[in-house]
C-alpha cells in the first residue's frame, strides 16, 4: 500500500491544504534532479554528484515544494504555512528567510545571479532550473520530466543545458559567480573589439588588398572580408546594444544565434594578421589564441548573467 499526497485546492491565506489517498501498489520513492544535484523526497537527502550536503529539515522542505512547482512562484504565505501549522508563535518572515538562505548556500547560489533559486521581490520564490522528478517503486522505475518554466527561454536553457551534459561546452551550473557589472562590462568590450575589427578592415582596404595580393584567390578572399564585415556590423550593434538594455530572453536568444556566429567569430581571430605592415608574424599569431577563445567567453557571460535583468531580494 502506498500512501499518496493530493493537494486539491489552496485557501484563502494562500497555505495549501493537502490530503491523503491510499492506494495500492509498492512503495514509491519519489526523488528530483536539477543539475549536479539530486534530493530524495523520502529521505531528506540533498547530493551532490552523489556526495551529501548537510541541509536541515525545514530548509529541506521548502527546497522540495519548489522542485515540485518549477518555474511556479512559490509565496512566503505557502512556505510559512507549510513549515509552521495555524498557530504556531514564531517569526514567520525571519524563518523564510533563513530557509531560503540556507538552501542557497547548500547549492552554491546567490540572489543576485541566480542558478536555481530566484527572488520575485515582495512576491515569494520559484525555481528556475531543469527539473527531473524520479518516481521509483521496488519494481519499475519511471522518470518524468518536468517543464522548468513555460516560457520560450527556459524550455530552451533547459534543452540546451540537458545536451551540455554530453558536450565540451561549460554549463551554467559549472561557471563561478561573478559580478553583474563585471560580466556585463567584459561582454561588452568583447562586442566593441568585434566591432572595431570590421570598422578596421573596411577603412583600410587598399592596405588589405595589397596583403591578400600573395594569395591563391585575391579577389574571393577580399570579398569574404568585406561581406562579413558588413553583415557583421550589425550582429555587433544589436549585441551591445541588447545587453545594454536588457530586452527580456536575451539568453536565450543569444544561445541560438551563437553556433552560427561561432565560424565567423573563429574567421576573424586571424584579423591580427590583416596588420602585418604594422606587426611581425610572431606578435599576430600570439594574439590569434585569445581571439580563438573569444566566443566561448562570450557564451559563458551570457550564462553568467550579461544582459540578464536582475530581481532584488527581499
Amino acid at each position: 500500500m502506498t500512501a499518496v499526497l493530493q493537494r486539491p485546492h489552496r485557501l484563502e491565506t494562500g497555505a495549501i491544504r493537502y490530503t491523503c489517498r491510499v492506494i495500492s501498489g509498492p512503495p514509491q520513492r519519489l526523488r528530483f534532479r536539477f543539475g549536479v544535484f539530486e534530493a530524495d523526497a523520502t529521505t531528506g537527502e540533498l547530493r551532490k554528484q552523489g556526495i551529501r550536503i548537510k541541509l536541515n529539515v525545514q530548509p529541506f522542505q521548502v527546497l522540495v515544494m519548489l522542485l515540485a512547482r518549477p518555474g511556479e512562484l512559490l509565496t512566503r504565505e505557502e512556505i510559512a504555512g507549510e513549515l509552521w501549522p495555524e498557530g504556531t508563535f514564531v517569526d514567520h518572515e525571519h524563518g523564510v528567510n533563513s530557509a531560503i538562505n540556507r538552501i542557497r548556500e547548500a547549492l552554491g547560489d546567490s540572489a543576485k545571479n541566480p542558478r536555481f533559486l530566484e527572488t520575485l521581490a515582495r512576491r515569494g520564490y520559484r525555481f528556475v532550473a531543469p527539473v527531473e522528478r524520479i518516481a521509483e517503486a521496488s519494481e519499475e522505475r519511471s522518470r518524468v520530466p518536468i517543464a522548468p518554466e513555460p516560457d520560450a527561454v527556459s524550455r530552451f536553457v533547459g534543452s540546451l543545458e540537458e545536451n551540455q551534459a554530453r558536450s565540451f561546452l561549460v554549463s551554467q551550473q559549472e561557471l563561478p559567480e561573478a559580478s553583474p557589472q563585471t560580466v556585463q562590462t567584459l561582454f561588452i568590450l568583447l562586442q566593441l573589439m568585434y566591432l572595431a575589427f570590421y570598422v578596421g578592415a573596411l577603412a583600410n582596404l587598399p592596405e588589405i588588398e595589397n596583403l591578400f595580393s600573395v594569395l591563391d584567390h585575391p579577389v574571393g578572399t577580399l570579398a569574404v572580408l568585406i561581406v562579413t564585415a558588413a553583415l557583421l556590423i550589425p550582429v555587433r550593434t544589436f549585441l551591445l546594444t541588447a545587453v545594454l538594455f536588457r530586452p527580456p530572453r536575451l539568453r536565450a536568444r543569444y544561445l541560438q544565434l551563437w553556433p552560427f556566429l561561432l565560424p565567423f567569430d573563429i574567421l576573424w581571430s586571424l584579423a591580427p594578421f590583416l596588420l602585418l605592415h604594422h606587426i611581425n608574424a610572431g606578435l599576430a599569431l600570439a594574439c590569434l589564441a585569445p581571439l580563438v577563445y573569444s566566443p566561448f567567453a562570450q557564451r559563458a557571460l551570457v550564462l553568467m548573467g550579461a544582459g540578464e535583468v536582475r530581481q532584488k531580494d527581499n
